[in-house]
């Protein structure tokens, strides 16, 4: 049995230890908000974040982050209300299809959550890797620099 933490919550599961932490999530579990795209750690869209730091799951196997906090997009939002970053990529309209959005978030999580105020470098390092389809990266740089702020006015 492998005991996988997944947005605070336990599961025990019987794996054969060759499952990638994104085959466990969307087929073992259910929680499709983790994309499957590439499968070769190219494009993001599969980004969990891992105690703290943004991981591909498509190359993670399972069985090595037991006992490991892992938090997915289902785990960011209280119910119905949005986590901040989550509102702040409405608000500056960076989200088109939605496809690479739950990697992105995810990403910008990871970086907010050590850095409330990163410069647009930052940003970019922090989502190199992540690939959109549906438009160019300025809305998305800008919401997480709006998100960053939201997030310290909650803070006040």
């Amino acid at each position: 049995m492998t005991t996988l933490i997944i947005n605070n919550k336990k599961f025990e599961l019987d794996l054969q230890g060759h499952e990638t932490l994104l085959e466990v999530l969307r087929d073992h579990l259910g929680m499709t908000g983790t994309k499957t795209a590439c499968e070769e750690a190219e494009c993001g869209a599969c980004t969990v974040i891992i105690n703290g730091k943004a991981v591909l799951s498509c190359i993670t196997l399972a069985c090595d982050v037991e006992g490991e906090e892992i938090t997915t997009i289902e785990g960011l939002a209280d119910g119905d209300n949005l986590h901040l970053i989550q509102q702040a990529f409405l608000d500056k309209g960076a989200v088109q299809c939605g496809f690479c959005i739950p990697g992105m978030i995810l990403s910008s999580k990871a970086l907010l959550d050590t850095n409330l105020k990163p410069t647009k470098e930052e940003i970019i390092y922090a989502l190199d890797g992540h690939i959109c389809r549906c438009s160019g990266y300025q809305k998305i740089i800008e919401a997480v620099e709006h998100a960053g702020e939201l997030i310290n006015k909650s803070k006040e």
